[in-house]
């Protein structure tokens, strides 16, 4: 059934009832890694497979996860041997959704990949192999990819400072670079997004506002100014609100060209307020 296991009684829930051989091959495409995944998915799961006796009554209940486990089956989540198969054979016999979520999460991880590349071509030649390794995928251990992504961003950091001793040119270098995030279709930042405004932090507002402000910032350096003063981090420490001239520049520039999320952070006074009347959502 395309419904998790809450779903199962829902009378407009797509299903598909086997018997016999339909049995047997449903059953071949449900094989799994033996041992089982040692952990089991805090999500409800869906489809659901119901099992039944000869009798009619229901004996076991298993449900599919992320297209690549099966959970209910034993005492932890099972791994499946060919979970794209699985989908594939349930969308010929009219259950879709499986198949149509793994396309979809293919091309969000394509788009995902194109982001990436797009992060890594704005980096300098002399930083290309550190800012390739912070935005390395995070697969594995999560105690290890901790350990590796500090110190990745560490030797960035470091060979940032390298590369631009003077601390303006670094910032303002640094902000075009973050800024980079907003004005990407893709929703949320991500680690190497965070790598770069936690380096911006680390110059101390001071420094970033004073290297916004000794000479005109362009439109890359507002993209980075808008993203960075609505972190947490920044508005802890500044709280929400710029002094002239920069507030008006920054709210001129989201006015002219600035993306959606921009227009809604201006409206809820990140920046002390919006043109259009100091209120609302858009500016």
């Amino acid at each position: 059934m395309e419904a998790p296991p809450s779903g199962v009684d829902d009378p407009g829930a797509a299903r598909l009832e086997l018997t016999g051989d339909g049995i047997a091959e449903l059953a071949g495409l449900l094989a799994v890694v033996d041992g089982g995944t040692g952990d089991i998915c805090r999500c409800p799961g869906w489809p659901t497979v119901l099992l039944y006796g000869a009798d009619g009554g229901r004996f076991a209940q298993w449900t599919l996860h992320h297209g690549s486990a099966l959970g209910g089956a034993g005492d932890c989540d099972a791994e499946l041997l060919d979970g794209a198969a699985l989908d594939g054979w349930l969308a010929e016999r009219g259950l879709t959704g499986p198949r149509e979520v793994r396309e979809e999460l293919a091309a969000e991880e394509a788009r995902g990949e194109l982001r990436r590349r797009r992060w890594l071509a704005a980096a300098p030649p002399e930083l290309a192999a550190a800012a390739a390794e912070v935005a390395r995928d995070s697969a594995g251990d999560l105690s290890e990819w901790s350990e590796r992504q500090r110190h990745a961003r560490s030797v960035l950091a470091g060979l940032a400072r390298r590369h631009w001793p003077d601390r303006g040119e670094r910032i303002r270098a640094l902000l075009a670079w973050y800024g980079l995030a907003a004005r990407e279709e893709t929703d949320g930042k991500r680690w190497y997004d965070v790598a770069i405004g936690e380096q911006l932090l680390a110059e101390g507002p001071e420094s970033v506002l004073a290297a916004l402000t000794g000479r005109p910032p362009g439109p890359e350096h507002l993209d980075g100014a808008a993203e960075l003063f609505c972190t947490l981090p920044w508005t802890a420490s500044q709280g929400k609100g710029l002094s002239e001239p920069l507030r008006s520049a920054l709210l001129g520039h989201i006015e002219a060209c600035g993306t959606g999320p921009m227009r809604t952070r201006a409206g809820w006074g990140y920046y002390g307020g919006t043109r259009a009347g100091e209120s609302g959502a858009d500016v």
